[in-house]
């Protein structure tokens, strides 16, 4: 496995792939590695020649009061994970290295960064944009591999790489858990063991929803079900909890087929996040 850190070297790499017919995973990631991440990477390296992992902590993301600091960074741990996964590249260049220059030409995410975590995050995926896109045209991956945890913005950028016509295709890998149900996260570390103890009840709630939904068609029951299980067993709060069409991410219709079940709460100080996305008509459920 290489690790590089300058656009150069990544450049010279891909290249040299690309002549040789090689075909390109990419798991683009902010590092601090977990099974989820590693998931992502096992799939890219079951489904291609070469895999790219990116472990870069984007700032353009951060919103000015989140720390982008104290964002958790481990790269020897990192990259000995990867390795154990098949991942054959990684690159991990400075912020400096990614944004050498600023012209003013941004990329600026639509309706659908407005709602769930882009509601309370005003231009978080405007940053998730800049620097997938960055990392697309680096890479030139044939796949690129994404973890449905992040829903919305898998949403997005499916959005970006459809109306921008992105040589290459997404795969959705489904959320990696814990045996209690809990989605596997690097903020999962900030919990004290009495938010670890409650913090499986957001999975819980959803599923609730879910079986209440394909029950009775109700997105407000559906809602109010799962709202009042974290409440009744949790001492946390609601950010958002949301059903919506997916993943166009708009209200629900007849017309609709596949439906995302997202939530955000706060469990003590740490914002976990969870969703479940499943067909209307019981098929293909990712609980």
């Amino acid at each position: 496995m290489k690790v590089v850190h300058t656009i150069a070297e990544l450049k010279e790499l891909v290249s040299a792939a690309k002549i040789a017919g090689k075909s390109i995973g990419f798991v683009p990631t902010m590092g601090y590695l977990h099974e989820g991440h590693l998931a992502l990477a096992t799939n890219a390296s079951r489904e291609n020649d070469i895999v790219v992992m990116s472990i870069f902590v984007n700032p353009t993301q951060f919103g000015p009061t989140e720390d982008f600091s104290s964002y958790p960074r481990d790269l020897p741990h990192d990259t000995a994970l990867a390795e154990t996964v098949g991942v054959d590249i990684i690159f991990a260049p400075s912020v400096e290295e990614m944004y050498p220059t600023d012209g003013g030409i941004y990329i600026r995410a639509g309706r659908q960064a407005e709602i769930l975590c882009g509601a309370t995050r005003p231009g978080h995926f405007d940053g998730v944009l800049q620097v997938v896109a960055k990392l697309f045209n680096l890479v030139q991956p044939n796949y690129a591999y994404f973890g449905q945890k992040d829903a919305q913005q898998v949403a997005i950028i499916q959005t970006m790489v459809r109306d921008y016509n992105f040589p290459l295709e997404l795969r959705i890998v489904p959320i990696v858990r814990e045996e209690d149900g809990l989605a596997k996260s690097s903020r999962n570390v900030y919990l004290s063991a009495q938010d670890r103890t409650e913090a499986p009840a957001i999975h819980a709630a959803l599923r609730l929803a879910h079986d209440q939904m394909l029950k009775t068609g109700n997105v407000g029951q559906a809602v109010a079900i799962a709202s009042a299980y974290i409440e009744e067993h949790t001492s946390g709060s609601i950010d958002y909890l949301q059903l919506l069409s997916y993943p166009d991410l708009s209200a629900i219709n007849d017309k609709t087929e596949q439906v995302l079940l997202a939530t955000a709460v706060y469990i003590g100080k740490t914002r976990l996040i969870d969703n479940v996305i499943f067909s209307l008509k019981g098929e293909k459920a990712y609980v």
